[in-house]
């Protein structure tokens, strides 16, 4: 059974006003032997913004922004950006993030040509109740109650965990997006096509978008996107989030499957156990116990680090070999 090496806390709240109260579940990627460090900066009063450092190698902080690099502007993110995400696709950097307002949580995307001056590009999933969703949903399939579990309470739907693969595939923008409590799964040509009338259509036919469901015990209430695919020679290596309920509360731990290159929605192949969980104190006790979210990943050589959100209130890092985890992985084959 494979399990990361942990390295440890890497980043920590400061007394800067806008991350006083912690930082947690960061996007990354690399940039020569750099890594490009965007993380959720919590401010009192669970007010979030996205702040920025950079990495001089995969373990040391060189530089770090002291305001955010992108931060509240439109009412539909008027409470916080969180648990932001980010791929470079044609030069152009998709960042994606949770946007939330009081009441509702849902995907946004923010774009840039240099990483560091972003365009906001508003909301990019569905806005509906979750009455009109599941009615939707439910026409040509039965639906999974779990959904009316966790979604019925909320005055729209919760769409969130939004993130691109880091290329087109067959000339498609794919990303993945979660729904408790599964993770699913969208193709289109252009963003431009994420219209109301593509959601309902999308709705219509839900069961055949959603790509990973709780298999195993450790992931048995629900599934999230982690961090963006790596394209190996194998599959797409995915690093997601299973989490289980336990009479303490739920426990988030690390996950890994791997998808087909040419068509995503195939799964290849699933570890039966997770590859990250909460040991260490600052992911047993935090501002959430027993948190491991890993969100962001960098390859260097044959090592692959992880980086996490651990007990919602610091960052810290993982490695493993990549070779040793796709082994694994290959030796569990789902398809």
């Amino acid at each position: 059974m494979i399990r990361i090496k942990k390295d440890g806390v890497l980043l920590k709240q400061t007394t800067l006003e806008f991350e006083n109260e912690g930082v947690l579940n960061p996007a990354t990627i690399r940039d020569g032997d750099q890594v490009l460090f965007y993380y959720r900066a919590v401010q009192q009063g669970n007010h979030s913004s996205i702040g920025f450092c950079k990495l001089s190698n995969p373990l040391t902080v060189s530089e770090r922004m002291d305001k955010p690099i992108i931060f509240p502007e439109h009412d539909y993110e008027a409470k916080g950006l969180e648990d932001p995400r980010v791929v470079k696709i044609d030069d152009l950097y998709y960042l994606t993030y949770t946007a939330f307002d009081g009441a509702n949580a849902c995907g946004a995307l923010a774009t840039s040509t240099d990483g560091i001056n972003f365009k906001k590009e508003g909301l990019i999933v569905a806005q509906m109740d979750f009455p009109e969703f599941k009615k939707l949903a439910s026409t040509n399939t039965t639906l999974s109650d779990k959904y009316t579990l966790y979604n019925d309470f909320n005055p729209k739907l919760w769409d969130k965990d939004v993130l691109f693969f880091p290329r087109r595939i067959n000339g498609k923008l794919y990303f993945l997006h979660r729904i408790k409590p599964d993770v699913q799964l969208v193709a289109i040509n252009e963003l431009s096509e994420l219209t109301p009338a593509f959601w309902e259509d999308y709705f219509l036919h839900f069961k055949d978008h959603i790509l990973l469901t709780s298999k195993y015990a450790h992931e048995v209430s629900y599934v999230g996107a982690g961090a963006p695919p790596i394209e190996t020679e194998y599959g797409w290596l995915l690093i997601y989030h299973g989490v289980h309920e336990t009479k303490h509360g739920y426990v988030y731990v690390g996950c890994a499957a791997l998808l087909d290159l040419d068509n995503p929605m195939k799964e290849i192949a699933r570890l039966p156990h997770p590859i990250l969980v909460p040991e260490r104190a600052w992911e047993i006790r935090g501002d959430v116990d027993n948190v491991c979210f890993p969100t962001g990943t960098a390859v260097f050589d044959d090592t692959l680090y992880i980086y996490y959100g651990a007990g919602d209130e610091v960052i810290a890092a993982g490695s493993v070999s990549l070779t040793e985890l796709l082994n694994e992985l290959l030796a569990h084959k789902t398809a």
